[in-house]
């Protein structure tokens, strides 16, 4: 592939062609089940969008694997399909952005561009033990004050040491500079403009990149075996990363100008610009950020601080994350596992059937327990089911334990951070306006449900047309969020108070389930282990 033709990480310029007049972005939003790639026009709403079904493989129990070169082929063929649907040519798109699932891992020839084997997917548990290793020799704290993450299996370093210490010459290759090694942003960027470039927020997911200086730390990386120079370099998340010079819009030289993890791009799509404001995407987990201003959070009790989106000549930016498991998953598993429901919308109309819970709740510990607990041997757990049960009590008991799982984050956040005043919500679930009262009336904040649920696009358009200079500044970002519909709390503080702390005795009774020497469940390694 040619050099790329712009500064890396520098605001827009029109380069070899004119641009200044088009209008529209185009937005790759890769994700875990699928890619879909989105069309977005000066005013901030999609105008066009295609997607497809990502393949999943599970070669064994607790692993999970992509193809990379199927990634591509449908960021590609999405990307053709969502500009006929827009009726637009190559020339009517200003500017490139990128959204992706974040901490997947993906290794590739730095010659060839073939990957070495399958992407290691964030959900992907092989790295267990490797973890446990980790906590038990004792750098759980330095990893926690560096990165501000803990030492588990999701986060990218532990699965790349695995794959090291399975395959030895894979990382002879990498000392030497042979393999090119990142997240699934970085293979984009590759393909994209011939560049070898991540942004802060994916580099923050890595265990790898020091949290204060937004680079890489070479402690860390002597910790997990991984060569400096085999990784990427880290860039702002708004700023020209290089010009396409891939097959994608025809060849068209369009910059690709923002590079955003999924939640932080989601972050940034709700409009959560100011220390304090707070959103959560549902999605097969849910993922709560708050924004935390532009130094690294000191405190962050059970929760990660992470990087937010970062603008090309402005401070680096954070947020502090809980990361829920299953929520959206468990859902799926009510009606494919399970088949309670045979669609995901019937769980509606069967939680508003009951009165009340009636006692019945369940703990969707069905991956382990992320934030605030990060219990990766809890298993789900259902209690206080009797012959009087009935499937719209499992139903309503799913989507309470979103709910459920949601103030969780936020009542650490009110410890840690800021109380939140106003969520502000995205995503499939969001549709759900059960769950979304509920979520209101058990939490106690007003829930703002945003007009386009898949804001993690809008946030990578927004953050491309800011470097692309379509929009001025935050203010006029801002300007175009439109709200779909708000709840406002009406339950009683002492209900509310009972179901939350029924609740908290269920999520109790799961913990410690599986093995902590199976496969599938490191010993606990989360932020309560690493103080």
């Amino acid at each position: 592939m040619r050099g790329c033709a712009l500064v890396a990480g520098a605001r827009f310029s029109p380069g070899r062609r004119d641009v200044v007049s088009a209008s529209h972005l185009l937005v790759i939003d890769e994700g875990t089940t699928g890619v879909r790639v989105a069309v977005v026009g000066s005013g901030g709403a999609v105008v066009s969008s295609a997607s497809h079904e990502l393949t999943q493989h599970f070669p064994r129990p607790g692993w999970v694997e992509h193809d990379p070169e199927e990634i591509w082929r449908l960021v590609v063929g999405c990307a053709g399909e969502a500009l006929a649907g827009a009726r637009l040519a190559p020339r009517d798109v200003r500017a490139i952005g990128i959204t992706n699932q974040r901490e997947t891992l993906v290794v590739w020839d730095r010659a060839t561009g073939a990957p070495v084997g399958r992407a290691i997917v964030w959900q992907d548990r092989r790295s267990a033990r490797l973890c446990a290793r980790l906590v038990a020799d004792g750098y759980a704290p330095l990893v926690s004050e560096r990165t501000g993450l803990v030492v588990d299996p999701y986060f990218t370093a532990t699965k790349l040491a695995w794959l090291f210490e399975d395959d030895p010459s894979l990382r002879r290759r990498a000392e030497t500079g042979e393999l090119c090694v990142g997240t699934v942003d970085s293979w984009l960027v590759w393909r994209l403009v011939g560049r070898h470039a991540t942004d802060v927020t994916n580099a923050s997911r890595t265990l790898l990149m020091d949290l204060g200086s937004a680079a890489w730390d070479e402690e860390l990386c002597a910790v997990f075996g991984v060569p400096v120079v085999s990784l990427p370099t880290i860039e702002p998340s708004a700023g020209v990363f290089g010009e396409n010079s891939s097959p994608l819009l025809d060849g068209a030289p369009v910059p690709v100008a923002a590079v955003v993890g999924d939640q932080q791009a989601a972050l940034f799509g709700q409009g959560c610009f100011r220390a304090g404001q707070t959103k959560n995407t549902y999605g097969t987990g849910s993922f709560v950020l708050q924004h935390a201003g532009d130094a690294p959070p000191l405190q962050r009790g059970r929760l990660l601080a992470t990087v937010a989106c970062t603008v090309s000549g402005g401070p680096t930016e954070y947020a502090l994350e809980g990361s829920i498991f299953s929520t959206g998953s468990a859902v799926q598993w009510l009606r494919d596992g399970l088949g309670v429901v045979s669609d995901a919308a019937d769980t509606e109309q069967l939680a508003a059937s009951l009165a009340s819970n009636d006692g019945v709740y369940f703990v969707p510990a069905l991956a382990g327990l992320g934030a605030p607990v990060w219990d990766p041997d809890a298993r789900g757990t259902l209690l206080g089911a009797t012959r009087g049960t009935t499937r719209a009590h499992l139903a309503r008991a799913v989507l309470e334990s979103i709910a459920y799982q949601s103030r969780d984050v936020l009542e650490e956040l009110r410890l840690v951070g800021t109380p939140v005043w106003e969520l502000r919500v995205d995503g499939g679930a969001a549709a759900n306006r059960w769950l979304m009262q509920f979520q209101a009336d058990i939490a106690g904040v007003p829930v703002d449900v945003a007009s386009e649920r898949e804001t993690t696009a809008l946030g990578a358009a927004h953050a491309a047309g800011l470097a692309s200079g379509l929009w001025r500044d935050r203010e006029e970002l801002d300007s175009l969020r439109r709200s779909a519909e708000r709840f406002e709390p009406t339950m009683p503080d002492a209900t509310r108070e009972s179901l939350y702390s029924r609740w908290l005795e269920a999520r109790s009774r799961s913990g410690h389930w599986a093995s902590p020497d199976s496969a599938d469940a490191p010993r606990r390694a989360g932020p309560a282990a690493s103080r």
